[in-house]
């Protein structure tokens, strides 16, 4: 457990860049965006709470992901037809243009953020639960070499789903398992408290 400490607590400045992506283009991105506006905003910030918002998310974890939608690696009903067709370039774009919007953010629930922030800034050493920061940076911004996205401003039920599903094993990917242990730690009131905490985040 202290070694999962020490490896997470590092983890972010340790991994270089190694992008596997193309660069991508934001004004070809645009165009091919049309079609992913219809659940995740005109201007990449979801109105659907159970749907991402992917304004300044990530560019290299948006390919990332849509890859492993179209490989099956990761499952969701919408998004695995929709990435089918899309090339390395195809993801590279739309990774470029949503990570170029953005995220303009909801307000925090003021009856939990306080222990989100808690958790997400200092862990819990007891648990062996790491300071969220550490990979996702102290502002929510993430780590763009290592793939790390962005958190601020998320939909906070959108990520209780993603921690949720980590937790279960419904969401495999992520570099070397961390989120899926690190998850399981977690009580449904953290998962709630740290949600609450990232939507206001700015």
């Amino acid at each position: 457990m202290k070694r999962l400490w020490i490896l997470v607590a590092t983890l972010s400045g340790a991994i270089v860049s190694n992008s596997a992506f193309p660069a991508g283009s934001v004004e070809n991105g645009a165009t091919k965006a049309i079609v992913c506006q219809a659940c995740h905003g005109a201007n990449g910030n979801s109105a659907n709470p159970e749907w991402p918002s992917l304004a300044s998310i990530g560019a290299d974890y948006i390919a990332e992901q849509l890859t492993n939608f179209k490989a099956g690696k990761r499952n969701n009903p919408v998004m695995m037809p929709n990435a089918m067709s899309l090339s390395a370039d195809d993801m590279a774009d739309l990774g470029a243009y949503f990570d170029s919007l953005v995220n303009t953010g909801l307000e925090a629930d003021p009856s939990y953020w306080q222990a989100g922030q808690k958790l997400y800034r200092g862990g819990d050493a007891a648990r062996g639960i790491p300071a969220c920061m550490a990979c996702h940076g102290p502002t929510g911004r993430g780590n763009e070499s290592a793939k790390f996205p962005a958190l601020r401003g998320q939909q906070s039920v959108y990520l209780m789903k993603q921690l949720n599903d980590y937790a279960s094993g419904a969401r495999a990917t992520g570099p070397n398992g961390i989120m899926q242990t690190i998850s399981k730690r977690l009580t449904p009131d953290d998962m709630r408290n740290l949600a609450s905490y990232l939507q206001g985040l700015r």
